[in-house]
């Protein structure tokens, strides 16, 4: 690794700390400067341009490696009709990531403040439609779903997306603060979260207030 790419890499190590332990709107450049043992306090700046390209190149270096996981689990499930397979492929991928990714780890709480945040949503959003994987993995899963009014199946889209990323964040959190999580390891995290995920996509829909939206 050549200098500026190893100068890079402690700038996003160190900016991913920072963002996850005090908030994305709580951090300067010239703290993840110093925190990256950066004299200069231009070089985040100089590496990374924006603070919005500093926190995309962050999901990049975590995206790529779940990319790889979930095109694995994809191979694996491929025809099946189970939606519990399928709702596993969504969210085991980021659980294993992060179990290798040792302790402590800060991505998981960076997520869920991203996945919040009306300005930066979007990010998150341009890096999963060009994950081919998850795009398949959501068409798979949507084939097993009973049939949903479409506001209702929007809404549980959201609830799911929420209750995936602060599930994760409050395990790493209690994880980084010396704690006992409900859960043993990430991959029993995930058997908790398909459980959930399952429960609440094929819940019956309470006609009476679908009959209000309509």
């Amino acid at each position: 690794m050549g200098r500026g790419e190893a100068t890079r890499t402690a700038i996003i190590e160190a900016a991913e700390r920072l963002f996850a332990e005090h908030g994305l709107d709580n951090v300067s450049h010239r703290r993840i400067s110093a925190a990256a043992g950066q004299g200069n306090n231009a070089a985040v700046g100089y590496h990374f341009g924006t603070a919005a390209d500093l926190v995309a190149a962050i999901v990049e270096r975590h995206s790529a490696p779940v990319e790889r996981i979930r095109a694995r689990m994809l191979a694996e499930v491929q025809g099946s009709t189970g939606i519990r397979d399928w709702a596993g492929c969504l969210v085991r991928p980021t659980a294993e990531h992060l179990e290798g990714l040792g302790n402590p780890t800060w991505y998981a709480r960076l997520s869920a403040q991203l996945a919040t945040d009306p300005r930066r949503h979007a990010l998150v959003v341009e890096h999963a439609l060009r994950s081919p994987a998850l795009r398949a993995v959501v068409a798979g899963f949507r084939a097993c779903l009973p049939e949903l009014p479409p506001e209702v199946l929007a809404e549980r889209g959201d609830m799911a997306r929420l209750l995936t990323v602060h599930v994760f964040a409050q395990r790493e959190t209690v994880l980084a603060e010396g704690g006992v999580p409900a859960r043993a390891s990430w991959a029993e995290c995930a058997d908790g979260l398909v459980d959930a995920l399952v429960g609440m996509w094929t819940a019956p829909v309470t006609p009476a207030v679908h009959a209000q939206r309509a």
